[in-house]
């Protein structure tokens, strides 16, 4: 990854192709993870603010400092139809980032969702606006606007690596990120794992086992693994 620039706000990014990142809006987290090759997750401790959260989107980075949300309000004016906002600090902070004022800033400007590595609040509030939001924490702690952080540059986040315009997937199984120039080949993977699992449940549902489904009798067997019939 570059180096991180403090003080930069570029413009013109590269966003992923918008029908790759419709066909990626179509299913979830844990799928588009296994198909794109168990890569790509953001850490657990990132949750929804309301149970209906649910987002998929370009990203339009964000650096900030702790205790300082500036540089999302410097961001708002990036955002474009369709995009999600993702926020990393330069180092851990938990205070509240983001509340209910800037999520109506941002969704006038067409934005789908803000997954933060940080606090947020007025939680009943995004509620209520349906706005989706995945946090590190929930605090009513305020912020400052003082120091300089950046826009579009490439961020850490919640361990992930993202860059701008790449595509962003969030629902209540975690969140995670997808290489812009792999969406569309990620989105046909992930539809080819779905018929996969359909019928994989249609058989478990005729009562057929996991055990011969995935041919795993062999492998047990191999490591030793025996049957008993005592009483």
């Amino acid at each position: 990854m570059e180096h991180t620039e403090i003080g930069i706000v570029r413009t013109a990014i590269t966003r992923a192709d918008p029908e790759a990142v419709a066909a990626l809006s179509k299913f979830g987290v844990a799928t588009i993870h296994e198909a794109m090759g168990r890569v790509g997750l953001m850490r657990p401790y990132l949750r929804p603010v309301h149970p209906k959260a649910r987002l998929c989107g370009t990203a339009v980075t964000v650096l900030l400092q702790p205790g300082d949300n500036w540089m999302l309000h410097v961001a708002a004016e990036q955002i474009r139809d369709g995009d999600v906002v993702v926020a990393a600090c330069t180092t851990e902070s938990e205070d509240g980032f983001f509340g209910d004022l800037l999520a109506t800033s941002f969704r006038a400007r067409g934005c789908q969702g803000l997954v933060i590595d940080g606090g947020v609040r007025d939680t009943a509030d995004l509620q209520e606006m349906d706005f989706p939001v995945f946090a590190r924490s929930i605090n009513a702690k305020g912020t400052v606007k003082a120091t300089l952080g950046s826009v579009n540059v490439p961020v850490v986040c919640a361990n992930a690596l993202v860059r701008p315009g790449d595509v962003v997937v969030a629902d209540g199984d975690g969140v995670v990120v997808v290489p812009r120039e792999r969406a569309a080949e990620v989105a046909e993977a992930s539809a080819a794992r779905e018929a996969g699992e359909a019928g994989k449940r249609a058989r478990f549902r005729a009562g057929e086992l996991g055990l011969d489904i995935y041919d795993m009798r062999g492998p047990l067997a191999a490591l030793g693994l025996r049957y008993e019939d005592r009483g």
